[in-house]
C-alpha cells in the first residue's frame, strides 16, 4: 500500500510516492515538463490559473501511478503541499473566480502596511505575531476595494492547497497553519482574529471550515476520481504550506528544531513554544503543523533571497562545468578567501536587512593574486555568513537551537558552506535527501499521530551525513567578523 504527496509550486507540481509501511520513496515526477506560466498584468503582480494546478496534480498523478506500476486501489491517502500566502475565490458552486493571486505578488503591500500603522505594531505582533503585510488577508481586502463584483461573488476565500483539497473532494476547509499564514489567526483568542477582518471590511462567512491538520479532511469524490485517477473514497490526510511541510519533511517539530534549505533562495525556520515578536519586521511567525492552542509550536520563518542564486550566477558567469567544479578550486583556498568577500544580496529586498535592496556587493580582488577560486570560496563563506546572521537574529528572538536539518541540495552539498555554519552556530548540521512532496506522503502517517514511527521512517530512508563544528573557530570567526563589518557599513551608507 502507498501514500501519495503532492507539492503544489509556482513552477511545478510535484507527485511522490511512498510506501506506506516503510516510507520508502518509489519516486517523484513533475507535470508540466518546463514551468508552469505565470501572469503579470502589471510590474508587481504574479497571478496564476488554479485549473492548471489541478490538470498538472491530475496529470502528474497518472503518470506515477503508470511509471511505477502502482493500480489506484493500493493508495492507501494523499498528503498535500502548497506554495504559501496565495488567495483563489470560489463561488458557491466550488468554481475558481478567476486568477489566484499568488505568494510573489506585490499588490497589497501598501494595503498591509496601512493596516500595520492603523492597528497599532505592538496588537498586530502580539495577537497576528506579523504584520498583515503581503500576505493573504491583505489580498482579499484588496480584491474587495478593486474588483468588487468578484468579491460579490465570493462563497469562500481558499489557499492554493484548500483549492487542491477542493478539487478532489468537493468539501471546502482550512486549517489553523493555513489561517496563520494568511495572517487570519490571532494567536492570543486561539482564533480567527475578528478585529482584522472588521478592520478590513471582510465577510466573515468567507473563511472555510477549520479542520486538524493531521485527519481525515476529506475524501476523493466521484468527479476528483474521474479527473485524477484516484479511487472515489481516498482520504486528505494532511495538508500544509511549503515551508512548514519542509521542516516537516526534515523532522522538525520541536522547540529548538530548525530546517534549513539551500536552494535559489535559503531559508530558516526554526521552531519555539516562546510567542516572542522583537524581530517580527524581519522574521515571520506561523502556526506550525503540529500547534494546538494547548502546545503553541511556533515556526519562525527567516528568508534570504540571495542565497543559491548567487551560486548559480557565479556558475554562469565563470563559464565553469559544474557545482562540483566550483567546490574543488574554492577548497584550495583558505578560511577567509585570502580577503575577498562577497555580499550575495543581489536578489532583491532582504526582509532580514529591514526591507533594504543592497545589491551583491565583491570586495578586496586582488588582480594579481586572486582567481576562479578565491570568488568561489568568497560566494560560499558568503551565503554561509548570510545563514549566520541570520540565526543571531533569530537567537535575538528566542530560539534556542538544539539540532540543524538540511535537504541535500546544492549548497549544503558543499563542505565549505555547511562546515562554516555548523562551525559559527557550533551545532551539528544533519543532511537528509528527501523533497516537500516526499514529505507531504510521508505526513498521511501522522493522521494515527505516531511521531515516532515518522520519525523513523525519515531516518532510515533519507539521513545522508551530519557536519560536526570545528574544534578550531577562530579563522572562521574572523572571516565572519571582517564580513559582518563589510555588511554593517554597506548598510549604514547605502
Amino acid at each position: 500500500m502507498y501514500f501519495i504527496g503532492y507539492d503544489i509550486g509556482s513552477s511545478s507540481v510535484k507527485a511522490g510516492l511512498v510506501e506506506a509501511a516503510t516510507g520508502k520513496c518509489l519516486g517523484v515526477v513533475n507535470a508540466p515538463e518546463k514551468e508552469m506560466s505565470m501572469l503579470a498584468p502589471q510590474n508587481g503582480w504574479a497571478e496564476q490559473d488554479p485549473g492548471d494546478w489541478w490538470a498538472f496534480v491530475c496529470q502528474a498523478t497518472k503518470t506515477l501511478l503508470k511509471t511505477y506500476g502502482v493500480k489506484p486501489s493500493q493508495v492507501r491517502g494523499i498528503g498535500i503541499s502548497y506554495q504559501m500566502h496565495g488567495l483563489v475565490l470560489v463561488d458557491q458552486k466550488g468554481q475558481a473566480l478567476g486568477n489566484s493571486i499568488i505568494w510573489c505578488d506585490s499588490r497589497a503591500v501598501d494595503i498591509g502596511q496601512k493596516a500595520y500603522d492603523d492597528l497599532g505594531h505592538d496588537r498586530c505582533a502580539g495577537s497576528l505575531l506579523n504584520s498583515p503585510g503581503n500576505f493573504t488577508a491583505s489580498k482579499l481586502k484588496w480584491v474587495k476595494d478593486h474588483r468588487p463584483e468578484t468579491y460579490a461573488r465570493a462563497h469562500k476565500f481558499m489557499l492554493p492547497g484548500d483549492y487542491i483539497a477542493l478539487r478532489f473532494s468537493g468539501d471546502i476547509n482550512t486549517t489553523v497553519s493555513g489561517l496563520s499564514e494568511g495572517i487570519f489567526w490571532d494567536f492570543k483568542e486561539h482564533g480567527v482574529a475578528h478585529w482584522l477582518l472588521e478592520y478590513y471590511g471582510l465577510d466573515e462567512s468567507l473563511i472555510p471550515r477549520v479542520v486538524p491538520t493531521f485527519s481525515e479532511q476529506a475524501r476523493v469524490s466521484k468527479t476528483g476520481a474521474r479527473e485524477s485517477g484516484l479511487p472515489e473514497g481516498t482520504p486528505i490526510l494532511y495538508r500544509a504550506g511549503d515551508q512548514p511541510n519542509n521542516a516537516l519533511s526534515l523532522n522538525v517539530f520541536l522547540p529548538g528544531e530548525v530546517a534549513a534549505t539551500g536552494g535559489t533562495s535559503g531559508v530558516m525556520y526554526a521552531i519555539t513554544d516562546n510567542l516572542s515578536v522583537k524581530e517580527s519586521s524581519r522574521v515571520n511567525n506561523f502556526a506550525h503543523v503540529n500547534y494546538t492552542p494547548d502546545r503553541q509550536c511556533i515556526g519562525k520563518l527567516l528568508c534570504i533571497n540571495g542565497a543559491g542564486i548567487q551560486y548559480r550566477w557565479l556558475l554562469n558567469n565563470l563559464k565553469v562545468a559544474s557545482y562540483e567544479e566550483m567546490n574543488q578550486m574554492a577548497g584550495s583556498i583558505g578560511i577567509g578567501s585570502d580577503g575577498v568577500r562577497i555580499l550575495p544580496f543581489g536578489n532583491g529586498a532582504e526582509r532580514m536587512l529591514n526591507n533594504r535592496e543592497l545589491g551583491t556587493r565583491l570586495v578586496n580582488i586582488n588582480l594579481n593574486n586572486h582567481h576562479k577560486g578565491h570568488l568561489c570560496r568568497a560566494a560560499l563563506e558568503g551565503i554561509a555568513f548570510s545563514f549566520v546572521y541570520g540565526m543571531e537574529i533569530m537567537k535575538s528572538d528566542g530560539i534556542a537551537p538544539s539540532v540543524i536539518r538540511a535537504g541535500n541540495d546544492n549548497l549544503f552539498r558543499s563542505q565549505i558552506f555547511a562546515h562554516t555554519i555548523a562551525s559559527l552556530i557550533d551545532q551539528e548540521i544533519e543532511i537528509y535527501n528527501t523533497t516537500g512532496a516526499i514529505g507531504a506522503a510521508r505526513a498521511c502517517l501522522l493522521h494515527e499521530q505516531d511521531f515516532h514511527a515518522y520519525g523513523k521512517q525519515i531516518m532510515d530512508n533519507d539521513y545522508v551525513m551530519s557536519y560536526t563544528p570545528s574544534r578550531d573557530k577562530a579563522a572562521y570567526a574572523d572571516a565572519y567578523h571582517a564580513w559582518k563589518k563589510e555588511l554593517e557599513n554597506n548598510l549604514k551608507t547605502n
